[in-house]
């Protein structure tokens, strides 16, 4: 899901959904967050980060050695969303289909955040890590 949300890899990207490609305050959620909290630094500047750092996560769990980091790096940046959708005053739960339309995605957005933080912990227990020799 990160890597979709950052570059999106497809054909066709929907306006406004894609972190990396998007222009200057045409993305949707980011540009919503910096209008409602009026902290313009948001778009682009903290998309840009995000988006980054989500593709450094995209990395680390690909390789099985920093997988478990890969899940923690994860895990921080779906709970710095969660406590986005949280918050009326930043972004909410039900994201807007369109800057400045009144139609909104219903929480799937949300919803799929919650998913890939409850993933993100499994697999943060789950993982097995490194095997020691007990005879060592």
């Amino acid at each position: 899901m990160f890597l979709q949300a950052t570059v999106h890899p497809l054909p066709n990207p929907p306006e406004g959904m894609v972190k990396l490609f998007d222009r200057p305050g045409e993305n949707i959620v980011f540009q919503t967050m910096a209008t409602k909290t009026g902290m313009d630094w948001l778009e682009p500047t903290g998309r840009v980060l995000i988006a980054i750092a989500e593709l450094l996560a995209c990395l680390f769990l690909l390789i099985p050695y920093s997988r478990r980091f890969g899940a923690v790096l994860s895990f921080f940046i779906l709970a710095g969303a969660l406590t986005a959708h949280l918050m009326p005053d930043v972004l909410g739960r039900e994201v807007p289909l369109a800057i400045g339309s009144s139609e909104t995605d219903g929480g799937r957005l949300f919803a799929l955040a919650i998913a890939m933080l409850a993933v993100s912990m499994l697999l943060i227990f789950v993982h097995p890590g490194k095997r020691r020799n007990p005879f060592r």
